[in-house]
C-alpha cells in the first residue's frame, strides 16, 4: 500500500499514480498525463478505481488539441532558455517559494540537460496519425466500458485543461451518478496550489470505494 507522483511518456495527459492493492489513476500534473490516463485504460483488471484530475483527456490527435496547448507545444521546441522552474511556477495559480523552484531547477543543470523535457509535449498527440494516436483510441474503448470507481478533481483556474472532465464525467460509465469537486484556487499544477485539498479527496475517495 503506497502512494507515488509518477510522470511517464506517451499518452495525453498527466497524473499522479496511487497503489492501493490496485493502481488508480489521478491526473496529476506535469507532461504525462496521458500515459496515466492511457495505462489505466491499458490494464483495467489491475484497477479497482481511478481518479482523474487537471491536465486534458487522453488525447488521439482526432478534435483540436486547443491554442494554449499547441502554444505551449511550439515554446518547448523554440524557446533558447527551458525554465523548467519558471515553467511549473507559471503553471501555478500562486507563486512558489523560490526554493521549490530551485528544486524543480536542479536536476537540469544546463539547457543540455533538458532534451528529454522538452520533448515531453511533442509526446502528446495532436494529429489523427502520431504514433502515439492508435493506443490512445484503444484506451477509451476501455474507459467507455469502465464501470468501476471513477472520481474526476479538477481545478478552476487551469486555461489548458478547463472542460476536459467533463469528457470523462460523460464518457466513463464509472463517474456516473458521483458528485465530482472542482478545487478552487488551483492551476495546471495543482498539488503545488492545493496540494492538501487534492490529497483530502483522494484520500476520501479510496475510502468510500
Amino acid at each position: 500500500m503506497g502512494a507515488a507522483f509518477g510522470f511517464a511518456p506517451r499518452g495525453g495527459c498527466v497524473h499522479l499514480a496511487i497503489r492501493i492493492d490496485c493502481h488508480a489513476c489521478c491526473n496529476s500534473t506535469g507532461q504525462d498525463r496521458p500515459a496515466r490516463d492511457r495505462r489505466a485504460g491499458n490494464r483495467p483488471a489491475r484497477d479497482r478505481r481511478a481518479g482523474n484530475r487537471p491536465t486534458g483527456a487522453c488525447h488521439a490527435g482526432d478534435r483540436h488539441a486547443g491554442d494554449a496547448f499547441l502554444a505551449w507545444q511550439r515554446y518547448s521546441q523554440d524557446t533558447p532558455r527551458f525554465h523548467v522552474g519558471g515553467i511549473v511556477n507559471g503553471g501555478c495559480a500562486t507563486d512558489l517559494a523560490p526554493e521549490i523552484v530551485a528544486a524543480y531547477d536542479a536536476p537540469f543543470p544546463d539547457e543540455s540537460y533538458k532534451e528529454g523535457a522538452r520533448q515531453f509535449p511533442m509526446l502528446v498527440p495532436t494529429t489523427p496519425d502520431d504514433p502515439a494516436s492508435e493506443a490512445n483510441r484503444r484506451a477509451w474503448k476501455v474507459f467507455e466500458q469502465w464501470d468501476k470507481p471513477f472520481l474526476t478533481a479538477f481545478s478552476d483556474s487551469d486555461p489548458i485543461t478547463s472542460g476536459a472532465e467533463k469528457v470523462f464525467q460523460s464518457v466513463v460509465p464509472g463517474a456516473h451518478g458521483r458528485t465530482h469537486p472542482t478545487i478552487a484556487g488551483g492551476g495546471h499544477f495543482l498539488q503545488e496550489d492545493k496540494g492538501e485539498d487534492l490529497a483530502a479527496v483522494i484520500v476520501d475517495f479510496v475510502r468510500a470505494t
